[in-house]
């Protein structure tokens, strides 16, 4: 179905997937699926030597891994933390920690590597983007602040956002929604939502089980499709193609879809073929 719908938006390119942070800590990535069907191809960045080696092992044609820190373009220092998906280049917050006592040792800063960061809008290696996975544990407002050239012309985001900080002077949920929406950006779904066990209770003998205090989540925004004038063919499909092919929007790929059938950049029955394509018996 995933190729038929691909044909069906008269793409002139594949969809440029752009992975800041791509530690798989968190399994599969939202893109799989077009991944595995050859319909986009990947920029990943990750500057954990190991973690970047793996990638390397394991990539296929369409995927390319790069060991830059990306960020503002300044030197940092990126905090090694026994558990990989806790490494950042901000400190664990010891107050987070002492309420959040499960992630202790996991946080626990081994050794620190100076990190030469590079601006996103920067890196020669990106030509364009338009879809952005990004996760770096705290990093991601700098990121998006120095991606303005890029992200003008994206369609979607995947940000992990912070409830609750656990690094020290990490952004908030609303300054990162802020600046999004500041760039064009709305917010689409909750991809995942994460809460987290208030120390020192232990419910259920189990020290990982949390309650009601949220952490984290991962949040989709894509741009303000209510403005579609300012909004190319290409934003339109792309947003179009990873709306239905990675979070199952489908009433907003229909939109697009519509959108697109009234500019002519799809056929004039795209919106009727993709209805048969979503109610057709899947093999």
């Amino acid at each position: 179905m995933l190729k038929a719908f691909h044909a069906l938006l008269k793409f002139d390119r594949l969809t440029h997937v752009v992975d800041v942070g791509a530690n798989p800590i968190d399994g599969e990535p939202p893109y799989k699926a077009i991944l595995d069907g050859g319909l986009c191809r990947v920029t990943g960045f990750e500057p954990q030597r190991e973690v970047l080696a793996e990638l390397n092992k394991t990539k296929s044609a369409y995927e390319t891994y790069l060991p830059y820190g990306v960020g503002d373009g300044t030197r940092k220092t990126l905090n090694i933390c026994r558990y990989s998906g806790w490494t950042s280049t901000l400190k664990p917050s010891a107050s987070s920690l002492n309420v959040f006592r499960v992630f202790e040792q996991n946080a626990e800063v081994l050794r620190e590597v100076p990190l030469q960061t590079k601006k996103l809008d920067d890196i020669a290696e990106i030509d364009y983007l338009d879809f952005l996975q990004i996760d770096i544990q705290g990093g991601e407002l700098s990121v998006f602040r120095n991606a303005k050239r890029l992200l003008s012309k994206a369609s979607v985001i995947q940000t992990e956002v912070s409830f609750v900080t656990l690094y020290e002077n990490q952004p908030s949920f609303g300054e990162i929604d802020v600046e999004l929406r500041s760039q064009g950006f709305m917010p689409h779904c909750f991809a995942t939502v994460k809460n987290g066990p208030i120390a020192p209770l232990v419910f259920n003998n189990n020290p990982r089980q949390p309650l009601n205090q949220l952490l984290e989540a991962d949040v989709v925004y894509v741009k303000d499709y209510r403005e579609p004038k300012a909004l190319s063919d290409e934003q339109l499909k792309n947003m179009c193609f990873v709306a239905h092919a990675c979070y199952g929007s489908y009433d907003l790929a229909y939109r697009l879809l519509v959108l697109l059938q009234g500019r002519k950049a799809v056929a004039e029955d795209a919106p009727q073929q993709y209805v048969k394509l979503l109610t057709a018996p899947q093999k």
